[in-house]
């Protein structure tokens, strides 16, 4: 990565930024203490002008801090909704400022839907929401329409992102308002529902791994026999997701009645589950016995069974994702990555005609059904059983 002195460019992998460090003066206004984002060319004179474009407009900002610039960059980024303003020139003076605006709405989900969750649920209501409010303006709820919801969608468009991306965006930003709405009672449509676009759109499929090839991978795990190796091992004949077992502490990994090991996944302040289904306990059989049986073997202090992506107040998958991914690529197909074994666990389960909710509840998959949320589910046995069949 090369950064260009003064200019407020670096260049990663061909590719120019901008970036800007908040005053620190002002950085109470922002949820970040620096404004970064890609400046879409190669061509060094495009992007150093792009740059000093964007960094003037900042420097009028600063100096005129409570006025609206709809065009401002890294406008998503601002703590919204401190203050309620009346119509700017030039806008629709009869909609009522009395109604929750956006970036309000954002602050109200939060106060009452945020508490205890994680930082990345704060983040993506602010940066989805600020999406809309760089593009259609912080607008009452009752003033968006379906035209801005298609303003918005085609601006996503542009920018290059997945359709897979879009639907995560929309979805956000559909929760934040529909919760507003119902809080505040408003008669309103939902503009940013039933918005038309192209959901396979730049999403490549992930593959399940081949039983041969997790077969190598184990063991290549049993050679090296790391902590890296561990997690991989707890994964592959166990389908959890990659921040369920990060995030395990070494207590969750014990021994139960029978005397074999199984997994407790349950929510931690450091590691949130991705549904309430997730949470379940998993027995480990093959790669992932073999893994219990390493972790407790260690001597440590440390409270979790894989220290090394637990060093702060929460479990980094994304660290775990990419130094795991970049050692699997050697002995798996191309694109396929650590979210593989769980596609290929379901895949297995089938395979020996595992019925689909014992599926469901070893990989904590919902179950459709009423049915299906009676109960305490199956016993440890029968899915250990049928995890034996599998691996």
């Amino acid at each position: 990565m090369e950064n260009i002195s003064g200019s407020h460019v670096f260049v990663k992998e061909g590719i120019y930024y901008f970036i800007r460090r908040i005053p620190v003066d002002l950085r109470q206004h922002y949820s970040s203490g620096k404004i970064s984002y890609s400046l879409r060319t190669r061509s060094r004179s495009i992007a150093l002008s792009r740059a000093n474009r964007a960094a003037c407009k900042l420097d009028e900002y600063w100096y005129h801090l409570r006025t609206q610039d709809a065009e401002l960059p890294g406008k998503h980024l601002l703590r919204h909704g401190l203050t309620r303003q009346a119509p700017l020139l030039g806008e629709d003076a009869s909609v009522t400022t009395d109604v929750l605006t956006l970036s309000e709405a954002v602050l109200t989900y939060l106060r009452l839907k945020g508490q205890g969750r994680p930082e990345t649920f704060h983040r993506a209501a602010h940066r989805s929401c600020g999406y809309v409010i760089d593009v259609c303006g912080d607008k009452p709820l009752t003033g968006y329409t379906k035209a801005d919801a298609n303003k918005f969608r085609d601006a996503l468009i542009k920018r290059g992102l997945a359709g897979s991306s879009i639907t995560r965006i929309f979805g956000t930003v559909r929760a934040v308002f529909n919760f507003a709405v119902a809080e505040e009672g408003l008669s309103t449509t939902a503009p940013f529902a039933n918005v038309y676009y192209d959901r396979s759109a730049g999403v490549s499929g992930r593959s399940s791994i081949p039983v041969q090839d997790i077969r190598t991978v184990q063991g290549k795990c049993k050679v090296i026999d790391d902590e890296m190796r561990w997690l991989v091992a707890m994964v592959a004949d166990t389908g959890m997701r990659l921040a369920e077992a990060a995030g395990l502490l070494r207590e969750d990994i014990y021994r139960d009645e029978s005397g074999g090991w199984v997994a407790r996944i349950v929510p931690h302040p450091w590691r949130s589950l991705k549904t309430d289904s997730s949470k379940r306990i998993v027995p480990l059989v093959g790669s992932a016995e073999w893994a219990a049986d390493r972790i407790h073997a260690q001597e440590t202090d440390s409270k979790f069974a894989f220290p090394r992506y637990n060093t702060t107040g929460t479990t980094n998958g994304n660290s775990a994702s990419a130094g795991l991914n970049k050692w699997l690529k050697a002995y798996v197909p191309k694109g396929a990555t650590m979210h593989g074994f769980r596609h290929s666990m379901r895949d297995r389960l089938r395979a020996v005609e595992c019925p689909s909710d014992i599926v469901d509840q070893i990989g904590g998959w919902h179950t459709d059904g009423v049915g299906h949320g009676y109960g305490n589910g199956y016993p440890i046995e029968i899915l250990r059983r049928w995890l034996n069949t599998a691996c």
